[in-house]
């Protein structure tokens, strides 16, 4: 699934790092789900899209 969440990462200049502390997941999570690697679980999407303040379809984009 592609995905906005390195733009919206880079706009507010957190490292992988940070955006991971702040979802308490790992930095190498974030790292495969902006590069596709990994599909967010549903739970985990709704906690981006709310740490965003976006809907998860301005962050996550069908194929």
């Amino acid at each position: 699934m592609k995905n906005r969440l390195k733009v919206l990462r880079a706009e507010r200049d957190w490292t992988q790092g940070d955006l991971a502390d702040a979802l308490e997941i790992s930095r190498q999570s974030i790292n495969a789900i902006e590069t596709g690697k990994y599909d967010p679980s549903l739970p985990l999407a709704f906690r981006i899209a709310d740490l965003f303040e976006l809907p998860i379809e301005a962050i996550f984009l069908r194929d």
